[in-house]
């Protein structure tokens, strides 16, 4: 009698486990979303602003404020948002007090085409475009367009990953003969970088030249720095 007893006592535990559940998830159905917040995952200026993707966020009919949860699909919420051309990387999540939540990585640009046409060379070695909102500091790009540029990343990449190189570097300059060229913030010279090849070398190199040249006061004596011989610094002076 008292196994029985005990039988019945624990299908009707089971049958109040299961409306409460059912209760709940109704109740949550039919809860409305209550608006909207975005998170940047790092400090820096924005290319795209919170307004930005909050207009996207309350635009999208499937966030919008006036259906259900349960009618909101994340990942079209999140396709909508990665399709910007600022953002990287978008995760969109519901919050339990039904705010609908972004986390937005933004693209980074490592260096600036300019010319006929305007753009970022971005770090994951893609075209992006210039933004209304800021202007990065990186080095500016000449005699570059949408396809050739892809050829520099190496380059632009060492440079931007390089704090000497970063703080100096101010131009890079395609030439004519798909050598480069580059040109430092505070120095009267020309470095001749040649081709793509061996940049840990020839930066290395260089370092080592502007350092000796800086100490012994002799920067102001050179009109022309040329790395494309690899293992060694060819100095041209005024």
């Amino acid at each position: 009698m008292k196994s029985k007893l005990g039988y019945i006592k624990f299908v009707l535990l089971l049958a109040l486990v299961a409306f409460l559940y059912g209760f709940a998830e109704k109740r949550h159905s039919q809860r409305k979303l209550d608006g909207t917040e975005v998170h940047f995952t790092d400090n820096e200026n924005l290319y795209v602003t919170v307004d930005a993707v909050n207009k996207l966020l309350i635009q999208n009919e499937e966030a919008n404020e006036n259906l259900g949860q349960e009618t909101l699909d994340l990942n079209k919420v999140e396709m909508l948002l990665n399709s910007h051309d600022m953002i990287e990387n978008a995760e969109v999540f519901l919050k339990l007090n039904g705010k609908l939540s972004a986390i937005v990585s933004q693209r980074k640009p490592i260096g600036r085409a300019v010319g006929n046409t305007s753009f970022y060379l971005d770090k994951n070695g893609e075209v992006m475009p210039l933004s209304e909102n800021f202007s990065a500091r990186v080095p500016l790009m000449l005699g570059f367009n949408e396809t050739n540029i892809l050829k520099a990343y190496p380059l632009v990449s060492y440079i931007k990953n390089d704090s000497f190189l970063q703080k100096h570097i101010t131009t890079i300059h395609r030439l004519a003969n798909g050598r480069y060229e580059l040109k430092l913030r505070k120095a009267g010279f020309t470095v001749y970088f040649g081709e793509v090849k061996n940049i840990e070398l020839k930066f290395n190199n260089f370092k080592a030249f502007y350092k000796k040249a800086l100490k012994d006061k002799k920067l102001d004596t050179y009109k022309k720095v040329n790395l494309q011989f690899g293992n060694q610094v060819v100095c041209t002076k005024k």
